[in-house]
């Protein structure tokens, strides 16, 4: 069996497992993704950006109004929160990185690229790269940007450890191949958090409600669930429904299922 036929082995495999999770169960089928792709590349951990394009006031915004809404790690720690909290700072004020910038010039295509493929040799003797990457204890990444529409994407980061050689091509491709094939799940997880059809996220009680909204709970069940008063169940799913422009229980559904609603 060649190298190749076993990576596309393995991800069929991880396809089929991530089939099997409902649709409710966006935070489960993400990690467990994320694991299956740290498995695949031999890459210690991993995270998943949900970023959308907004209107910006900065003059010549070096990323073309596109802003990360929402960060999620597989295996957070404090030191890693605190640098993701001082890029985005940064990012805000329109100091963005080299790695930042190549990436977000591509948007709109699927794309996937190892540090080595993004900048030239020099930045490896960055500060930044000596912070933020060797800082967190992180030798290289394999960046992965998906276009879900014209104004929102997911990014993928999958991470080796400086215990570890940098990633390979092969191992870049791999990834790829194993993320390109998923345009539906992506999709939804987008949609879970609230990013394909508004600039904030869905709060946190709204995405608990959205999960047993799509698990076939009634609002009275929600209510109760939640420890809620019916009035304010109604109220959290009126607004849920607002967010994603539809009027019903089965037109929400149906964005799940990539139908118009």
């Amino acid at each position: 069996m060649t190298a190749a036929t076993s990576y596309q082995d393995r991800t069929h495999s991880l396809w089929d497992e991530l089939a099997d999770f409902q649709a409710a169960q966006a935070d489960e089928s993400l990690h467990h993704l994320m694991r299956g792709l740290c498995r695949l590349v031999n890459a210690q951990t991993a995270n998943w950006i949900g970023a959308v394009r907004m209107d910006c006031h900065i003059p010549n915004d070096p990323v073309k109004g596109w802003r990360p809404r929402t960060v999620i790690h597989l295996d957070p720690f404090s030191q890693l929160h605190e640098a993701v909290q001082e890029q985005t700072r940064q990012l805000e004020e329109g100091e963005v990185d080299l790695t930042t910038v190549r990436n977000v010039a591509d948007a709109g295509t699927f794309r996937a690229n190892r540090l080595t493929d993004l900048v030239p040799p020099e930045w490896f003797e960055s500060v930044y790269y000596r912070k933020y990457y060797l800082g967190t204890g992180r030798i290289d990444t394999i960046w992965a940007g998906i276009p879900v529409n014209e104004n929102a994407e997911t990014y993928f980061g999958i991470f080796r450890d400086t215990q570890h050689p940098p990633f390979t091509p092969g191992e870049r491709d791999a990834l790829a191949y194993a993320l390109r094939g998923l345009k539906w799940f992506h999709r939804q997880q987008m949609l879970s958090r609230g990013l394909l059809v508004a600039s904030t996220p869905l709060t946190p009680v709204e995405r608990q409600v959205l999960s047993n909204l799509l698990n076939g709970k009634t609002e009275k069940e929600i209510a109760a669930i939640q420890s809620q008063s019916p009035h304010t169940t109604h109220e959290y799913v009126s607004a849920i429904y607002r967010k994603f422009g539809v009027k019903n229980r089965a037109s929400l559904m149906a964005l799940w299922l990539g139908k118009a609603a």
